[in-house]
């Protein structure tokens, strides 16, 4: 199955939040409880619209099954001193895959879809942040070609930074 990530618009908010929540759901009943473990909301959706682009991967009959959010603010969470200098930097963060369609190469799409519109917007490179604990996905960005630039302690939770060339 080819994947392609479309902008989301308002009518798929309730999709993304029920996606992301029984992500974190599986991650929890998996690993326990941990960073991973919040629910989001309509409004925090929403909101997350208003200040990046949020994406939605759906299949031939309309069902949602990934969503992930690219944009340029930093986040918080994010050191920039940590990563290669550059002037057109994409953060992203949020990225989720229906639980049903995980370890099936769909999160390896994802990011691959995540270069192609990091190279249209355009971007230098693309930067995020991964869990540094049990549950955390560190080790598939590292298999997806990201590469490891640093590690930190943000608000108490491990954090390992990645970036890839866009």
């Amino acid at each position: 199955m080819s994947l392609l990530l479309i902008p989301a618009t308002n009518d798929d908010i309730d999709d993304i939040v029920r996606l992301r929540n029984d992500a974190s759901a599986h991650l929890t009943s998996t690993h326990g409880k941990g960073p991973y473990s919040g629910n989001v909301t309509d409004k925090g959706v929403r909101f997350e619209m208003r200040r990046a682009t949020v994406y939605v991967a759906r299949d031939v009959d309309g069902v949602l099954l990934a969503t992930l959010k690219l944009g340029t603010r930093k986040p918080w969470s994010i050191d920039a001193a940590y990563f290669t200098r550059c002037k057109r930097p994409l953060h992203l963060t949020s990225m989720a895959v229906t639980p049903s369609m995980q370890r099936q190469g769909m999160g390896r799409q994802c990011l691959d879809e995540a270069r192609r519109i990091a190279r249209e917007w355009p971007a230098d490179f693309i930067r995020l942040d991964a869990f540094d604990a049990v549950g955390g996905a560190g080790e598939f960005y590292a298999r997806c070609g990201f590469r490891e630039v640093g590690r930190v302690t943000y608000r108490q939770c491990p954090l390992v930074y990645y970036e890839i060339e866009a």
